[in-house]
């Protein structure tokens, strides 16, 4: 059982961290393509498309079949898993994203659009405050030790680094704003922050750096 905590940790950690890595890497080099797309959405339409949704998935069902050590913890990340599911399965607008480094394309869709920012939304929001609030609470018969107050400002720092960046991202739809700053792809890097922010807490709540 402490064995299925601590891996499931590590896989979803390691999976956050991954994902913009890989969709950058896959892109260039599966798809000859070394452009980086505008967000980690617009990936979707790109050669490395299936990667995205199945790492979403992938993540849903490892915070699906996490049990953590309270009882809303394990709602947290349940309803997280179904975001994040949901972020898979509606993708994001295309019209706006054409160019040579796309492999698929479909009609545009505002609800599918819609949806899929939302749930996306949600999914971080959720892992910025299972970061802030629950990491941070001491384990059932355990009591505060040097080394867990300092994993407790890393999950509360990774959490509100994830919250900063996702509170950027509207500014963005500003034409103004976007027609100044659009050209540096500022999405996609708030993004793979809140991305690398929340698969660092996870690596670290499941003792990935510590020694054994």
């Amino acid at each position: 059982m402490v064995v299925s905590f601590l891996t499931i940790r590590k896989a979803v950690g390691i999976s956050g961290i991954a994902l913009p890595i890989v969709l950058l890497l896959g892109t260039w080099l599966v798809g000859s393509c070394p452009t980086i797309k505008s967000s980690v959405s617009a990936y979707y339409y790109t050669v490395m498309g299936n990667y995205l949704t199945g790492t979403l998935c992938a993540v849903g069902l490892f915070l699906f079949t996490y049990r953590g050590g309270h009882r809303d913890e394990q709602i947290l990340t349940n309803i997280a898993a179904v975001f994040a599911i949901i972020t898979a399965l509606f993708p994001t607008n295309s019209s706006n994203l054409a160019d040579d480094c796309n492999f698929i394309s479909k009609p545009d869709d505002p609800i599918s659009n819609t949806v899929h920012y939302l749930a996306a939304a949600i999914f971080l929001v959720l892992l910025a405050y299972i970061s802030l609030k629950i990491f941070p609470r001491l384990d059932p018969g355990r009591s505060f030790t040097q080394d867990k107050i300092r994993r407790n400002k890393i999950y509360k720092t990774c959490g509100w680094i994830m919250l900063i960046s996702l509170f950027f991202i509207p500014f963005l739809l500003i034409h103004k704003v976007i027609c100044a700053i659009g050209q540096y792809k500022p999405e996609v890097w708030l993004e793979t922050i809140a991305l690398w922010s929340f698969g660092f807490s996870w690596l670290v709540k499941g003792r990935t750096f510590e020694k054994r």
